[in-house]
Order: structure tokens, then sequence, then C-alpha cells
């Protein structure tokens, strides 16, 4: 069982940065595939990233297309903690940022009913 609490989150400006950081209390965090998803007001929860456990693997890491090259996922199985680095957020991206993990089972997933584990979310808000 995994217990994820979110922070980090806030108010900045168009083009700036912001990290996010997952704290998860629980003996499968290490076996654990932990991802990042994002809820606007009205609209579907979305998949951001994902990182696998093992992040020396030759594909550690899955990204949604619109944040390739802007969002960076990456985690520290010593301290328990996940992250996502966002660079240039724009006022689109305000939003709730979730934690989400499920234990890994060799393939990527996106689909927030494939994940088993949520935290309450930070809001990410992003002034123009």
């Amino acid at each position: 069982q995994l217990q994820l609490v979110e922070s980090g989150g806030g108010l900045v400006q168009a083009g700036g940065s912001l990290e996010l950081s997952c704290v998860a209390s629980g003996r499968t965090f290490n076996t654990s595939m932990m991802a990042w998803f994002r809820q606007a007001p009205g609209k579907e929860r979305q998949f951001l990233a994902a990182i696998c456990p093992d992040v020396s693997s030759p594909y550690p890491t899955d990204y949604s297309d619109f944040v390739k090259g802007l969002f960076t996922i990456s985690r520290d199985n010593a301290k328990n903690v996940v992250y996502l680095q966002m660079n240039n957020l724009q006022p689109e991206d305000t939003a709730v940022y979730y934690c989400a993990a499920v234990w890994w089972r060799g393939a990527f997933r996106r689909l927030p009913q494939e994940y088993f584990y949520w935290g309450q979310g930070t809001q990410v808000t992003v002034s123009s």
C-alpha cells in the first residue's frame, strides 16, 4: 500500500518554472510505476508523464507529446520521492496536479483508471 503526498504547487508567471514533489510512504515504492496527471476545471484528468522503478533501464520514462521537452519526471528511490520539473509554464497549464502509482508490470500506462494510488493533488496556477 502507498500513500502519496504532493507539494510544490503555487502561482507562477507565464514562462516560469516549478518543481513538484510527491513523497510516498509504503514499502512498494521501489516496485511501482509513478506518474503525474493534471486536471483543469471541467476537463478530464490528463496523463503527463510516468517513470518505471528502474531508472537505469533503457527507456525509463514516458511522456505525453505535449509535455516533451518542457516537463521532466524523475525519482529518488532512496527517498521515496518522485518529481516533476515543469518549464516554460503557460496559463493553459493551470490545473490541479496529481501523483499516482501502480505496481510495475513491464509497460507504461496512461489511463487514470489504471492507477491504484493517488495523492490529494497540488494546485498550479499560471498567470499571463
